[in-house]
This record gives C-alpha cells, structure tokens and sequence, in this order.
C-alpha cells in the first residue's frame, strides 16, 4: 500500500495575512521623509538663517559632500580605495574656471583672461584654452573629461586586475602628476596661483550675495539628486553585483560576469560626481588651484567618507562636511598639527571602527547583544 504525504500548505490559515507582514509605517517611509527634510533644511531653512558667509562655507562643504558621494559608491559599495579623487575635482573646477576666466576677458574686451596677460603669454589664447570659450562645451567637460580619463585609466588597471594597495596607489600618482603638470604650466594654468577672481558665473555677477545664494542652492539641489541616484543605484541589481565583486570577484567571474566592467562603472561614475563638484566649487568658494587637487586633498576627500561611513551614503557626506569645517575651524589655529590630526582620524576610522560613526550604533547593540548571550551562558553554567 502507498501512502501519500501530503505537501505541506502554503496557504495562509483563515484571518492570516496572505504575505509577509507589511512594514511599518515609518520604516517603510523613512528614507523619502529624511530626504525631504534634508531638502528641507539645506534650501529652505539654511539660507534664511545663514549670513552670507556662513552660507559660502557651507556650500563649500557641500561640494566635498557630493564627492564623498562618489567616494561612498566606489569605496563604500565596490571596495575601490580611491586616493586621486582630486584629480577629478580638478579637471571639473578647471574647466569651469578656463570658461569664467574667458567670459571675464570677453566682458571687458580682451582677448586672453588677465593672468596671461599679466604673465606676457605669448603665440595669443592655446588652442585647448579655445572651445571653453563656448558655456555649453565647458559645461559638459566638466563632467565628461574626468569620466573619459577615469574610463582610460579603469580600462588599463582593472583589465590587468590591479587592485587593493596597488590600484591606491597608482590613482594616488595620478594626482600628484596633475599638480605636479599644473604648477610647471603657470603661463597657461596659472600655477601655484591656479585661476581666481571670477567677477561672473554664467552671466551672472558673483559679487552679488543674491546671485552666491543662487550658487548654494545649485550645489544643494545638486547634492540631494546625486544622493538620491546613488541611492537608488546602491538598491538596484548592479548594487548587489557591485557588492558580490568586492567580497568575491573571482565567484562573480566564475558565474559569467566580468568584473572589470562592473568596478569600471564605479569607477568612472564617481569620477563624474567629483568633476561636477569641482565646477561647482570654483563659482562658490572663487578659486581652483593644485594645492585643491593634489595628494593631501584626495586623501581629504577619502578621510571625510570614512570618519562618516562609507557605506553609508548620509554617513559619507556628513562625515566630509564635519572634517572639512574642522579643517577650516583648526587650520587657521593650528596649522602645523591639521595634518597629524587628519591623518589620525583616518586612521582611527579604518582600524577601529571600519564603518564610521553611521555604524557606531549598530556596533554598540551587537556588543550589547554579545555580551547579554555571555552573561546567559555564565549563569546557565
């Protein structure tokens, strides 16, 4: 005689819920609400309360912000320790600075932007210097220049599985190269000086305070649009392939992606974030020099993400505005020891507490938890 088992029901009992239980309320609407009241505070409630100075400094910080974005994504998600982020925000911020400069000398007449005139530059405006006369071309270089460099150098590094130390390095040289290459070209870049003493942005006069909050919120806007679509690329399959690739690439190679292609992604859309930053950075803060874009700044830009959590994208951009306003509060009193300071706290994030402090918490209820189960185990015995 045969028996038949019968399969165990999938069917919920009588009243029961058909699914899982649904979420609560605020969990489910916790992200969208913390994003409108960051929008909140950062264009409504910010520039009503800040002196125009205080609002400059913040978009300032801002602007590190939306690099700590990019940071978050290659570091944070794909395990990528980015070290040259400069060189990105620094071919975005000349870009935007080469077209200002030549809008200015176009404002008053001249042909070449004041420091070439000053410096006697000779053979008349560089053929490179000419198509960012256009605002449209200038604009898209901004963005596109440093995803092409980023794109050429992902292709020649992660074909040939570099990776880790190696990979930091080398991003790291690049960075130091770019400064190096600026300094030395002071008739056409304005060496150590850099390009300063923009009067406009886009027709628009900076010495107005109206139009520098225009800026502000230009860079806010942009901060909140990048972290919602980092959000949302973090949550989608690429996401979760990202994150397969950095825990195990050889895995993911061995189910038939190739993890070349998914680390350049995240490689070359950060550098995209950090070039539209420094186009933004130039008209806010009136400046772009190497000493912005060298080593010690991209390792600023990597410090801010990790003190924060750089998985975390909230945890990334705050914790690049908090150095970088204790970079402009200790600086100016302490000079000699910022560096020592900042380089502590990096290290400090990385060995003690890998996540930052948007992962204190979850650090605290986990030993918390340990120690609850020992405590059990001790009496049990």
């Amino acid at each position: 005689m045969t028996t038949t088992s019968t399969p165990p029901t999938t069917a919920p009992a009588a009243g029961a819920p058909a699914g899982p239980p649904d979420r609560p309320f605020l969990t489910r609407f916790r992200t969208p609400a913390a994003f409108l009241l960051g929008a909140v505070l950062l264009v409504g409630v910010a520039p009503l309360v800040l002196s125009d100075f205080r609002l400059g400094l913040l978009a300032k910080y801002l602007c590190y912000g939306i690099v700590a974005v990019g940071v978050s994504l290659a570091w944070g998600r794909g395990g990528l320790l980015v070290l040259g982020q400069g060189v990105f925000f620094g071919l975005g911020g000349y870009a935007m600075a080469m077209h200002l400069k030549l809008a200015d000398a176009a404002a008053t007449g001249e042909t070449l932007p004041d420091f070439m005139l000053l410096y006697g530059t000779e053979g008349g405006l560089p053929w490179w210097w000419q198509p960012f006369a256009h605002p449209a071309f200038a604009l898209a270089m901004t963005v596109l220049l440093p995803m092409a460099v980023a794109a050429l150098l992902g292709v020649l590094v992660f074909r040939r599985r570099v990776k880790g130390a190696y990979f930091a390095i080398l991003s790291q040289a690049l960075a130091a190269a770019l400064a190096i290459w600026l300094v030395g070209q002071q008739a056409t870049t304005g060496g150590t000086n850099g390009l300063t003493d923009f009067q406009g942005f886009l027709g628009y006069d900076l010495n107005d305070p109206v139009n520098q909050r225009m800026v502000y919120v230009i860079i806010a806007v942009a901060l909140l649009l990048l972290m919602a679509g980092a959000r949302q690329l973090f949550v989608s399959r690429y996401g979760e392939l990202l994150i397969a690739v950095r825990d195990s690439e050889e895995r993911v190679r061995f189910l038939g992606y190739n993890p070349a292609d998914v680390k350049l992604v995240a490689y070359v859309v950060p550098a995209g974030m950090a070039g539209l930053a420094g186009a933004l950075f130039v008209p806010a803060v009136g400046i772009i020099s190497p000493a912005l874009i060298g080593v010690v700044p991209s390792i600023g830009f990597v410090i801010g993400a990790a003190v924060g959590g750089r998985a975390s994208l909230v945890g990334a951009v705050l914790g690049a505005i908090a150095v970088a306003w204790a970079q402009s509060t200790l600086s100016d009193a302490w000079p000699a020891g910022w560096t020592y300071l900042q380089g502590l706290l990096f290290v400090v994030a990385v060995g003690f507490l890998p996540g930052g402090l948007a992962s204190l918490r979850t650090v605290l209820r986990r030993r918390r938890t340990a120690d609850r189960v020992t405590t059990t185990k001790g009496v049990t015995t």
